[in-house]
């Protein structure tokens, strides 16, 4: 057949690129489909008004919530998927991120292994994503049995004066692991790269290690591998039997064309791959593919993140100010038994924002006055699972999502340890005494980091997929996003997916195409960078 292959994947950030890299040396005929386009490289790849205020890369798509309204989801279909835009802090979820965990909102779950499964992978996909980072620093960080690829980036001077002033007040602030390929990095011969917008912004000069620049782009210069932009997948279409897997319905550019292949990995991101599932339903599979846990679309989970940004008479000047870290209360704190979560410093946060906040505090200055008084800090705490926050479809096929914020006291609770500590700051320092907060709290329109929506397990019964990412009800289908994860953490799972799709795609070489001298090879390459 014309349009048959051995492999397809639905989905181009960081699980599909991924696994699309690593199976590319196979030799195997793989297709890639993409729902979105290229982001074009532009002027306004770097304009906050038209990015952050007009949403410009964002899909014009409705979902809806528990009680039936549409919101627009903060979302991203293009080639490396929300990877194009995130903020590439690629962390390693910590020892006891893997194991049973008591919160404020109940119990996280262990996974069916623990973090030395994944140890050697966390370690190539932080070379293949570029990592910079310092070991030793962040008092929460597990084990690692290997340097950063890349040393920390540095911090510019007033990031440097609060590292010291955290460190005099008994904090441990640490370098932030960020994903970037700058030039100055391997070479002095060509102009350094400076960044400045990045959290939540395409990177024109593709410094930023997303999906499609660091795993997408090598897996195509293989001559097996084919991209196909605009392509949204439909449903999936089981044989009679209903136990594999034998083509996708695929609409490419308004046209129904159907691609078939002996292989099939899913990764569309948690709500829209649990969604297909779910528009895949048929008489074997009535409701939805891979469904007979009743598990497909259940157990979503978005993190609780938000921004507080501290108003200070301190001047800020920084460029690039998303460089440190406090992960002091990841585990409990001096007034909490519990995990509150982590804080990290994020990029400058754009003009529309900024003068946003501050209109009730500071109505009469200007935005370049409040930039200069503006410290921007990022909040993450754990959500927890739940069967009851799921993904499900109206009765047109569009979206659903229910959801009810779990385990919020922890992130309420980080909150004000961030504003305690600007209290002690302000001990030792007058410019940052007093200081007045303003932020926001991302709802579930904001959609960040999902997960869990598709978890793993060794029981079918309370599973959709194996150790393995292979769907319990077929022999053919995997998943290689965040669906999988039974819990989630505190931290940015991008680099978790990449490890896993690493580990997936050494079990499909190794034991399913039986190609270990391609393995061989295959991380040779990762490793060399």
């Amino acid at each position: 057949m014309l349009n048959h292959y051995d492999i397809i994947i639905i989905g181009t950030g960081s699980g599909g690129s991924t696994i699309a890299y690593k199976l590319a040396p196979t030799g195997k005929k793989i297709l890639i489909l993409e729902r979105g386009g290229f982001i074009p490289k532009e002027k306004e790849n770097w304009d906050p008004h038209e990015v952050v205020t007009n949403g410009r890369y964002r899909p014009k798509e409705d979902w809806y919530d528990s009680d039936d309204k549409a919101f627009k989801p903060f979302i991203h279909y293009n080639v490396g998927g929300n990877s194009k835009m995130y903020g590439a802090a690629l962390f390693r979820f910590r020892e006891s991120d893997f194991k049973e965990v008591r919160h404020y909102g109940g119990i996280s779950p262990a996974w069916p292994f623990g973090y030395d499964t994944l140890e050697t992978y966390y370690e190539q996909a932080e070379k293949l994503y570029s990592v910079h980072g310092k070991r030793g620093v962040d008092p929460s960080e597990p084990y690692a049995y290997s340097e950063y690829p890349q040393p920390a980036l540095p911090y510019e001077p007033l990031i440097k004066d609060l590292e010291k002033k955290l460190k005099q007040i008994g904090l441990r602030p640490f370098p932030l692991p960020m994903g970037v390929k700058l030039p100055q990095d391997y070479t002095q011969t060509e102009a350094p790269v400076i960044l400045e917008n990045f959290d939540g912004f395409p990177d024109p000069t593709d410094s930023k290690a997303d999906g499609q620049v660091s795993a997408l782009r090598p897996a195509l210069k293989n001559r097996n591998v084919t991209l196909m932009t605009h392509a949204y997948v439909e449903r999936l279409v089981t044989d009679d039997s209903g136990e594999k897997i034998v083509e996708v319905i695929t609409i490419v550019n308004g046209e129904r064309i159907k691609f078939s292949a002996d292989l099939f990995f899913v990764a569309c991101g948690a709500v829209n791959s649990a969604a297909l599932f779910l528009r895949s339903a048929n008489e074997n599979h009535p409701n939805g593919l891979a469904n007979s846990s009743d598990q497909v679309g259940r157990n979503l989970m978005l993190h609780h993140n938000g921004c507080l940004v501290a108003f200070t008479k301190k001047k800020n000047d920084c460029v690039f100010q998303k460089s440190l870290g406090l992960a002091d209360f990841y585990h409990k704190s001096h007034d909490s038994e519990f995990p509150l979560g982590e804080i990290q410093l994020m990029g400058r946060n754009d003009p529309d924002t900024i003068t946003w906040l501050a209109e009730n505090l500071f109505p009469e200055k200007t935005y370049a006055e409040l930039k200069e008084m503006t410290i921007d800090f990022w909040l993450t705490s754990e959500d927890l699972p739940s069967p009851e926050n799921r993904v499900t479809l109206k009765n047109d096929g569009s979206i659903k999502i229910s959801y009810k914020k779990t385990n919020y006291t922890a992130y309420e609770k980080l909150k004000g340890r961030l504003k305690q500590i600007f209290v002690r700051l302000g001990d030792i320092d007058s410019d940052y005494k007093d200081t007045q907060w303003n932020g926001y709290d991302l709802d579930v329109s904001g959609m960040s980091h999902q997960n869990g929506t598709l978890r793993f397990g060794t029981d079918p019964k309370t599973s959709v997929l194996d150790l393995n990412c292979k769907t319990h009800d077929l022999g053919n289908l995997y998943v290689v996003d965040a669906s999988f994860f039974p819990s989630c953490g505190a931290f940015n799972p991008a680099l978790t997916i990449a490890a896993n799709a690493l580990r997936v795609g050494d079990y499909i070489i190794n034991d399913v195409l039986k190609l270990n001298d391609v393995q061989e090879r295959s991380v040779e390459a990762i490793l060399a960078g």
